[in-house]
């Protein structure tokens, strides 16, 4: 039973179990009725990634914005098997009973069913374009149009991360709140980009909310993320079915995912808009946020 029913909405986690047997947490901000968006976060980022500015500035441009924690992350389900080893992670053998991008996309597009909004803006981040591009491929009628930011397409030639970045990957997991803030404060330090650094004390409480939203192992759905990943392959022939507007914005100092991935999800989405912003790198500080949301909010306009 759709639940929009609501004069305004107000940003609180909300549950719902899917069809497929997934739990999801997510969160609805903006009026009911608008034109809705679906923000889809990157690997282990769960819904608060996206910052109340971020999310304020889209509402303010007259959408609804939903957002989920994907499988493995926040407050969603945590699936049950066990987590790829260390050495099938790096030799990209998933598991027999690895979920997919695809099951991933079947989530995003049940909660909109569940919502009953109709087909939605998809926006997706890293992990979280990927994501979108599987429900613009796979579940069509649930996308009006789709941005992808800083993601690529599967294909293991372009959008690598760089050496020093794989390093840092590489790092034990932290097991406390205070080794968790440590760790992102690191990690963000080296993935923002030259001309939008991280906000230390902004990406600090960050860190203590998203410790805090964190019901299972945080480690163990990473690393079952990355098998998705992994165990979905090279999508480029699947992007050829993308029917949806599509832009595609990516920034010149990406050390996670090379440039490289932004052209070749341009390319292989036929009309897809590519926007390079300079400077910036795989992180999205409020510095970015007014930048961004005017190009999603343009691109809405113009689908």
């Amino acid at each position: 039973m759709p639940e929009m029913t609501e004069a305004a909405t107000a940003s609180h986690d909300r549950f719902i179990r899917l069809p497929n047997g997934a739990r999801v947490c997510y969160r609805l901000d903006g009026e009911a009725g608008a034109p809705p968006v679906l923000l889809l976060g990157g690997l282990g980022e769960d819904l608060s990634t996206w910052s109340p500015h971020f999310v304020s500035t889209l509402v303010s441009h007259g959408f609804l914005v939903i957002r989920m924690d994907n499988r493995d992350c926040g407050r969603s389900t945590y699936v049950p098997s066990p987590p790829p080893s260390v050495l099938r992670q790096f030799l990209a053998r998933p598991r027999h009973d690895a979920y997919t991008l695809v099951d991933l996309a079947q989530d995003s597009a049940l909660l909109l069913e569940h919502l009953g909004v109709g087909p939605a803006h998809l926006v997706g981040r890293s992990m979280g374009g990927m994501i979108a591009q599987s429900v613009a491929a796979r579940f069509p009628d649930s996308v009006r149009s789709l941005v992808s930011i800083y993601s690529t397409t599967g294909d293991p030639k372009v959008g690598q991360p760089a050496a020093a970045t794989k390093l840092l990957l590489a790092s034990p997991p932290p097991r406390t709140r205070a080794q968790a803030v440590q760790a992102h404060l690191r990690l963000t330090a080296h993935l923002a980009g030259t001309r939008y650094p991280a906000d230390e004390v902004a990406e600090a409480v960050h860190a203590v909310a998203t410790w805090g939203r964190t019901a299972g192992d945080g480690a163990a759905g990473i690393a079952r993320q990355i098998q998705a990943i992994q165990a979905s392959g090279d999508r480029t022939a699947q992007l050829g079915a993308v029917k949806a507007p599509t832009l595609v914005i990516h920034g010149d100092r990406d050390r996670m995912v090379d440039l490289s991935g932004g052209h070749a999800t341009a390319v292989a989405i036929a009309g897809a808009r590519l926007v390079v912003v300079p400077g910036m790198g795989h992180h999205l500080p409020d510095s970015l946020a007014d930048r961004v949301t005017n190009e999603i909010a343009a691109h809405i306009a113009t689908a």
